[in-house]
């Protein structure tokens, strides 16, 4: 898969926008991403999916699928090889990550609490 075909796979999803976040394309309904491109290089992708869909794309497809490195990964934001992903294989990760974008935007904004640190 190119850059330019998961862009077309990611556009197509019903509500999905694209934008940019950080100087790389980003794919967004109402309001959350789902997917980017481009970051660490030109050859990847990421799909925000939950853990638990995360530890299954990575099992069935190693070789397609990762964690992102830290706490994004942690959290389900899985980097794709683009070369070696199909539109079979990809798109129902994008569905996914898709489909937990739209629930996030129907709760709403999420509500940041501070943190105490000590200091004054």
């Amino acid at each position: 898969m190119t850059p330019e075909q998961f862009r077309r796979l990611a556009v197509s999803s019903p509500g999905a926008e694209e934008h940019e976040h950080h100087q790389h394309p980003d794919f967004r309904i109402g309001g959350k991403i789902f997917a980017t491109m481009g970051y660490p290089d030109e050859t990847r992708a990421m799909v925000k999916l939950t853990p638990e869909q995360q530890k299954e794309f990575v099992h069935d497809y190693p070789e397609i699928f990762s964690p992102v490195n830290g706490k994004w990964g942690e959290q389900g934001c899985t980097s794709v090889v683009l070369r070696k992903a199909t539109k079979a294989i990809l798109q129902p990760a994008l569905e996914a990550a898709r489909q937990k974008a739209m629930w996030a935007a129907l709760a709403g904004p999420a509500k940041r609490t501070k943190r105490k640190t000590g200091k004054r």
